[in-house]
């Protein structure tokens, strides 16, 4: 039930992603911890063909369990703004308050992967000119392509594995070649990844040239391009959320994921006998068992991670570290992590509905920031189409 004088906030979760499971845990998590004196929560759910439903069931995760049955008792919903604000509609009939569509003050997007946390949603929540918390188009764009990511970093003067992007159609083209670089500039062992996944999905440590084949055709089987990178030896994987925006930011405390194999796998995060805990029921030495110097490192590396791509919100930066050499590397960052890392908040000293809170607060923040901007000038231009005609003077750019 929607409550008058509260703020309507709409947590959007699914998505056409590898990861629209989790993004439902995620999700779930969150719109349960929201504080219920301060925010009507409203779940909506995209489906993988992105229809976008309602339903309080959808407040219980036991409801995913037959999605199918779900959706026919809820209602298929879309998103418009009509000048005056941005509004939640049924297609069937407007019964949100009995009588009008639904007016929305902030959007939280819980979702995961490609087809969404990439900057696809992101652009249409500025469309609809609705506050939204999280990185904005650019900054999820870059954090989920890891090559660029790696780029801006090296920029940054943060450190990161060298590594070699090439796409499916540049192997079959130049096979042999691209291998030849793999074994001279790379070496064995490696890793290899699809370039814009998460969840640890089409991942692969290839100890030889026999197993090299396979772990491209696995990740080819995800995205279009890969990237390959040297395996760090006496691996520790160390992760660190960080909060804030592109000016102010700060981490929280750092955790060690437990590994059942060489690396971190889907498996170990999700596949748990408390899967529907999502990312919180990952196994993990929390705080990570690291000299106070080592952690104060990361947590700088975190942040300027963040700052680099201009970040927004809450993400989560994974870091590789040799534990002989003690040499750390930056490896990804998730601009929405799963369960919003909130276990990583809490063990800091803020409570979920608190960050909750934090990331409502900078969602308003970076739109009284756009609303100062200009996106319009004075022009002339389409007076002047009679004498320029339909295409345009010669030389000039219309």
């Amino acid at each position: 039930m929607i409550k008058e004088g509260l703020m309507n906030v709409a947590v959007l979760f699914g998505g056409d992603s590898v990861e629209h499971e989790v993004s439902i845990i995620s999700a779930v998590q969150a719109m349960n911890h929201f504080d219920t004196e301060k925010y009507n929560v409203i779940p909506v759910y995209i489906a993988k063909n992105n229809i976008m439903y309602t339903s309080a069931k959808m407040l219980n995760i036991e409801s995913f369990k037959d999605i199918a049955g779900l959706l026919k008792t809820s209602r298929e919903i879309r998103l418009y703004n009509d000048g005056t604000g941005a509004f939640l509609k049924s297609e069937k009939k407007n019964d949100f308050s009995g009588k009008k569509p639904l007016k929305l003050d902030v959007a939280l997007p819980v979702v995961h992967g490609t087809n969404c946390e990439d900057g696809t949603l992101q652009g249409y929540l500025e469309m609809l000119k609705i506050p939204y918390a999280g990185c904005d188009v650019l900054a999820s764009a870059v954090g989920m392509d890891k090559a660029v990511f790696k780029s801006v970093l090296k920029t940054a003067g943060v450190p990161v594995l060298d590594g070699l992007r090439f796409s499916s159609r540049e192997f079959v083209e130049y096979e042999a070649n691209i291998l030849n670089k793999i074994d001279s500039n790379i070496g064995f062992p490696l890793i290899v990844k699809p370039v814009n996944l998460g969840s640890s999905v089409g991942i692969s440590k290839v100890n030889s040239k026999n197993e090299l084949k396979a772990a491209l055709d696995l990740a080819f089987s995800f995205a279009e391009y890969v990237l390959v990178e040297r395996a760090v030896q006496n691996l520790r994987e160390i992760n660190c959320s960080v909060l804030g925006d592109g000016m102010e930011c700060e981490a929280s405390a750092c955790e060690e994921p437990v590994m059942t194999d060489e690396i971190l796998s889907y498996g170990d995060k999700y596949l748990s006998s408390e899967s529907s805990k999502g990312m919180s029921s990952l196994k993990r030495k929390l705080p990570a068992d690291l000299p106070s110097d080592m952690t104060e490192t990361i947590k700088e590396y975190a942040c300027r991670s963040f700052k680099a791509i201009n970040g927004h919100g809450v993400a989560r930066i994974d870091f590789l570290m040799d534990d002989v050499s003690k040499e750390v590397f930056v490896n990804e960052i998730n601009t929405i992590p799963g369960s919003l890392s909130f276990y990583l908040w809490e063990a800091t000293g803020v409570k979920y509905k608190d960050l909750l809170d934090k990331l409502v607060s900078l969602a308003f923040k970076r739109q009284r920031q756009r609303e100062n901007l200009k996106f319009e000038i004075d022009t002339n231009i389409l007076s002047q189409c009679g004498a320029l005609g339909a295409k345009g003077s010669k030389g000039s750019k219309l």
